[in-house]
């Protein structure tokens, strides 16, 4: 089965790079630009693979408040254009969104079905994204996840472990609450969703895939910290004490049961993704 990845050097796209084989043909940004739609469709064409995979995406959330046209035209009509090749030549779509589809109100995890309302640019996109993949009306899975980090790219992680090699102590905001997810875990989903939609046409839909259990940012900077032996301190503070030009979800949990159902796809550890990521750094202690 051969599997066509859009990205190739973010986190996802890395990992389902490593984990995928020879089966899996990753497409960087020279192969296929996202700015520009048509190239992404031209590539489809010209690979005609057994299903596809959109791990790319724009995801500088504080730029986006200045280029949400920018960031529309990678998350969302660029997807859109993807799903619309892949549908006209009946090919599984496979394709990354985010929690930030929803407003982040209340503390009750987040259903597929529940109203979507971004409060920034970013989950505005990302949202028009979800929009047109489910417009192409193709064999898809929308699969949104949270807080991704991994030993690629810049993430939280990585940042907490350069701060903490630096600094006795930090602040790190404590009234967001979501799940932690390990790129090596979204890919390991993906690969799977996407033979088995190839197999079962009738799992096309939304759902959910985040770590488990659900937690602060600060919880999981000490996590981070008491897993790679850091002596640096966490100080919890309010989101209003961080300001930053996006605002950002408050509540980010994602409710999982239906990819468990439908995929059985438990929900990751991140604790273990951490153990996981640090070997893969070198930090493990």
């Amino acid at each position: 089965m051969t599997i066509l990845v859009f990205g190739h050097t973010g986190q996802v796209a890395t990992e389902i790079r490593q984990q995928g084989g020879a089966d899996v043909i990753t497409l960087g940004r020279g192969q296929a630009d996202l700015s520009d739609p048509a190239s992404c469709v031209a590539v489809i064409e010209a690979y005609a693979p057994d299903a596809v995979i959109n791990a790319a995406a724009y995801t500088a959330v504080d730029r986006a408040e200045d280029e949400e046209d920018l960031a529309l035209l990678i998350n969302g009509k660029a997807p859109a254009a993807m799903a619309r090749a892949a549908a006209a030549r009946d090919i599984p779509f496979v394709h990354i969104s985010t929690d930030y589809v929803f407003s982040g109100q209340g503390k009750a995890p987040s259903r597929p079905s529940d109203p979507v309302a971004p409060i920034n640019a970013y989950g505005r996109t990302k949202l028009a994204g979800e929009e047109g993949v489910r417009a192409a009306h193709g064999t898809h899975v929308i699969l949104r996840t949270s807080w991704v980090f991994s030993a690629h790219g810049n993430n939280f992680l990585k940042t907490m472990l350069r701060l903490g090699g630096e600094r006795t102590s930090l602040n790190v905001v404590a009234d967001q609450i979501g799940g932690p997810t390990a790129a090596g875990d979204i890919a390991s989903a993906c690969l799977s969703i996407a033979g088995q939609l190839a197999a079962k046409r009738d799992k096309t839909g939304t759902y959910h895939f985040s770590g488990a259990p659900d937690t602060s940012w600060a919880d999981f900077a000490r996590r981070i910290m008491k897993r790679a032996g850091l002596g640096c301190e966490i100080h919890d503070i309010a989101t209003t004490q961080y300001p930053t030009p996006a605002t950002r979800p408050m509540n980010s949990r994602l409710d999982n049961s239906n990819t468990q159902s439908t995929f059985s796809l438990r929900q990751p550890d991140w604790d273990a993704g951490i153990d996981a990521v640090l070997k893969q750094l070198g930090n493990r202690t």
